[in-house]
């Protein structure tokens, strides 16, 4: 699956008092391009699809208030009921900040499942 862009701008919500992105934002962030990204076949049937199961952060540079950027979300592995995901916050090409994380396939009884077929194949 190719790289997933995800344009987003910073307001002031998004900042604490000094005017930089608080280090919570960038979960949030990261998830609606997640969301975004894997809308439409991250879950088949009664199946509830993909929830974060392990998620790591590594902050590089600071987000600014104003500042306008690019989460650029790749799938770096898939397993049998899994994916692992790397989630970079891009600035005029500078990185600012990485997130990994691990998505584990769900089913409707709540416990990890084989992703079917058919997502394994878009995923690929």
């Amino acid at each position: 699956m190719a790289t997933h862009n995800f344009p987003f701008s910073i307001a002031y919500a998004d900042t604490d008092a000094g005017g930089i992105v608080y280090h919570g934002r960038y979960i949030e962030i990261a998830e609606r391009a997640r969301m975004n990204w894997l809308r439409g076949f991250a879950h088949v049937g009664d199946d509830v699809g993909f929830v974060v199961r392990e998620l790591a952060v590594r902050y590089i540079a600071p987000l600014k208030l104003g500042d306008d950027f690019i989460v650029e979300s790749d799938i770096t592995k898939v397993g049998a009921a899994s994916i692992d995901i790397a989630q970079k916050f891009v600035k005029d090409g500078v990185v600012c900040a990485i997130i990994t994380l691990t998505a584990a396939y769900i089913g409707a009884d709540m416990r990890p499942k084989r992703i079917p077929d058919e997502i394994a194949a878009r995923l690929a």
